[in-house]
């Protein structure tokens, strides 16, 4: 039996899902500016708010930035398998608590995940639900090197040590569905909101016949 355009419709709105939406890329790529902008012009998305054990830099707000804690406490948050994911990056924990994101998701809502590549492989591994996967790299690694210096937020030993990390990261740039080159911050927005609304549009087809 052929269906109306109004059937087709919603149908294909009452197998719409909410999708675990995970942000990497090496540190200075400017990640965080993208995702932050991305929201305000996106609608029933979340940001999951991850768990550092690292101190606050100026103007990070507890709850909002993260939630910052201790070594033994996140620690002992692992030992309970409370969150989706976490990792250990220069001497520091970055985990996502599992209950905010399996909420939102569950609400209908996209979650992002900005987390750091080793993160992001624990997701991919552990995770069987709807997942897209973005990686940011910043236009050149000359220019990657001037953006953690102009930070002025780390040592300059800590910044030989990102910088170390970032041919490791980039390693796993096969494992994700889409990358942006954050050149020119609007062109890299507008694809950051290109992919996710794209995302939303895509037909399922095991679910529509």
């Amino acid at each position: 039996m052929n269906l109306s355009i109004d059937a087709h419709i919603q149908q294909l709105q009452s197998v719409s899902q909410a999708s675990l939406i995970v942000v990497s890329g090496p540190s200075g790529a400017g990640k965080g500016t993208i995702v932050n902008q991305a929201l305000q012009r996106l609608h029933d998305v979340r940001l999951s708010v991850s768990m550092t054990t690292r101190p606050p830099r100026p103007g990070e707000v507890e709850g909002q930035s993260y939630f910052f804690t201790d070594h033994a406490h996140f620690e002992t948050l692992i030992e309970h398998g409370a969150f989706l994911e976490y990792a250990r990056y220069n001497g520091n924990y970055y985990g996502t608590p599992k209950a905010f994101v399996m909420e939102a998701l569950q609400a209908g809502q996209d979650v992002i995940l900005e987390i750091e590549v080793q993160g992001a492989e624990q997701v991919r591994q552990n995770w069987a639900a709807r997942m897209v996967q973005i990686f940011v790299l910043p236009p050149s690694e000359t220019d990657l090197k001037a953006r953690l210096t102009g930070r002025q937020t780390e040592s300059p030993e800590a910044i030989a040590q990102r910088l170390e990390k970032v041919t490791q990261e980039c390693a796993q740039i096969p494992h994700y569905d889409y990358y942006i080159i954050n050149d020119q911050l609007t062109d890299a927005v507008d694809d950051m909101l290109a992919i996710v609304r794209a995302e939303r549009q895509k037909i399922k087809k095991e679910s529509v016949l």
